[in-house]
């Protein structure tokens, strides 16, 4: 088991774990919207997606954002998924980010959504 995120406790008052496939989509979320240089020991890590929510849409925008986010995740997740797809969709003040992966140690396959509103 693994620690949750969002950090919290349990109903025994300890830190909440949470399954491996739910850890690594929570490891997912993490990497896409934290912005570069958060980080203190990983100055590196991170998307900068959240930055882009801003930019005009075009389909350039677009191609931007989806080879930002898969290259990132294979950087940084490459270990743990084989990353299949990525759709990333900018709309107005909202960004929805689209991922399907394989978890290499169970193969597993997974399709979770990302989405925030600034």
């Amino acid at each position: 088991m693994n620690i949750d995120y969002p950090f919290h406790f349990n109903k025994q008052g300890r830190t909440a774990a949470t399954p491996d496939a739910d850890h690594i989509r929570d490891m997912v979320e993490q990497l896409l919207f934290t912005v570069p240089g958060e980080r203190v020991n990983r100055p590196d890590f991170g998307s900068g997606l959240l930055q882009m929510v801003f930019e005009p849409n075009s389909p350039e925008v677009a191609a931007a954002l989806q080879y930002l986010v898969q290259s990132n995740l294979n950087q940084y997740l490459g270990e743990l998924i084989q990353l299949e797809d990525v759709d990333v969709i900018s709309e107005d003040a909202s960004l929805t980010v689209t991922v399907r992966y394989l978890i290499r140690r169970t193969q597993e396959q997974r399709t979770e959504q990302f989405r925030r509103t600034v």
